[in-house]
């Protein structure tokens, strides 16, 4: 079964207002991640490819983790854990809630079977909509937690995807998440350039409707003219670097990119492989030829910053993607861009722009490494309590990206949501826009 056909949320859903709301939104999420999850046998719920990764059902039990440390514990005491030892289990890295379990190791715990995972997702499921019931809108403090915490849920649909697209990737089966082959791609428009005058521009969040703790607070900056490319780097183009030594080239990296192109044998972005210049990559459909219209994703940094070099050009910062980005309309950046909803759960060519100016691609297919390190915005004040983990503690050694993914639920995204992630990092669905200075 093709879980694309059981996604049920809407592209932009029509919620109604106040508690009915709320309880139609938590079940949409809710069941999003069991229709992910539900293709997959429990030994594929199991496994844990490597460190950064985490098992399924490792996914399934901290999202409901969330709800019950955070929600069910504060806001309704007389519903008791559904396992006392669940809170040190499933916790990520919330320092504040207790111990953790080591991440490493989650791929060793075959207790609780997936079974049982899944009647803990029952068991709070219902004292949730109960809990709903009592205190949807009527207690800011619980709407706001309540809304975190679909929101992580909506974060951790992608990271089910990634993680078990790198598990699948590691079998020498080469297994199949969805069934092979898609619908015909349209071609990839020309690549072009759109320019911004720059000036002062406003950026972040501005206080109306959720957004994470570092997307604010809305500031101002100051951007000198730029060009961002009217579309994604292709695979085709991505190619041409390769076969242009790219990878053999030590003027076109970093110092700590060359490092990692050596000690880990980098010649090509993740998944992709060759045989006789044979191009193939692993896709959650399988193995399939490139398909050379196509964004290019499964890059780090490094190897984005060393492709922008290469192409005489440079990475976008975060404050030009987001200028430009609020530049659309919702409808581009929502109901016409490629996002988990749509099923293709890979990066497609570039669409036409139907008489509208300026990129394409900046919502959906790929997440666009910027330049711009991962820093707390002029003003900035994490969310109080344990929940104050969630973004600032993370603010070193890591980089924006902005835009969502192939795997990215539609009401999910924003102009100002920041992604972010160490420059080695290679397992998302990452990819390249280029910039460059005017």
């Amino acid at each position: 079964m093709d879980p694309a056909c059981l996604l049920t949320h809407p592209a932009i859903a029509p919620y109604a207002s106040g508690q009915a709301g709320q309880h139609d939104r938590y079940d949409a999420v809710r069941s999003t991640t069991a229709a992910l999850a539900a293709p997959l046998s429990p030994e594929d719920c199991q496994v844990q490819s490597m460190p950064d990764c985490s098992p399924v059902k490792w996914h399934l039990a901290h999202t409901t983790w969330f709800f019950e440390t955070f929600l069910l514990a504060r806001f309704d005491t007389s519903t008791p854990p559904f396992h006392p030892q669940y809170r040190m289990l499933f916790n990520s890295y919330y320092n504040a809630v207790g111990a953790k379990h080591p991440r490493p190791q989650r791929g060793l715990l075959s207790r609780p079977p997936l079974a049982e995972v899944l009647r803990y997702r029952q068991y709070v499921d219902e004292a949730m909509h109960a809990l709903i019931s009592r205190l949807g809108g009527n207690d800011a403090d619980f709407d706001a937690l309540l809304e975190l915490g679909l929101n992580h849920e909506q974060q951790h649909q992608e990271l089910i995807l990634t993680d078990l697209k790198h598990m699948l990737s590691a079998n020498p089966l080469r297994p199949a998440y969805v069934a092979p082959g898609q619908p015909a791609l349209p071609p990839a428009t020309d690549a072009g350039w759109t320019r911004y005058e720059g000036g002062i521009t406003r950026i972040g969040h501005d206080g109306r409707g959720f957004a994470f703790d570092n997307e604010g607070p809305a500031h101002d900056v100051l951007l000198t003219p730029y060009s961002l490319s009217d579309r994604l780097v292709t695979q085709r183009e991505f190619l041409a670097f390769i076969q242009d030594g790219g990878y053999e080239r030590p003027e076109l990296w970093l110092s700590m990119g060359w490092d990692m192109v050596c000690a880990q044998g980098w010649r090509a972005p993740l998944y992709w492989e060759s045989d006789d210049d044979d191009w193939h990559v692993f896709t959650l459909r399988g193995m399939q030829p490139l398909e050379l219209e196509a964004p290019v994703t499964h890059v780090s940094y490094f190897e984005a910053d060393a492709y922008a070099r290469w192409a005489g050009a440079r990475l976008p910062r975060e404050a030009e993607w987001e200028h430009a980005a609020r530049q659309l309309s919702e409808d581009t950046y929502s109901a016409r861009a490629n996002l988990l909803e749509n099923g293709h759960l890979d990066s497609r060519p570039a669409p036409g722009r139907n008489g509208q100016g300026g990129p394409v691609q900046l919502f959906g297919d790929a997440w666009e490494w910027t330049s711009s390190g991962y820093d707390a915005y002029p003003g900035f004040k994490p969310s109080a309590g344990a929940v104050g983990e969630y973004n600032g503690k993370f603010m070193c050694n890591q980089y924006v990206l902005r835009g969502g993914s192939c795997a990215t639920p539609r009401d999910h995204i924003r102009p100002s949501y920041r992604n972010f992630f160490p420059p080695e990092a290679r397992w998302q669905f990452s990819g390249i826009r280029l910039a460059r200075d005017d």
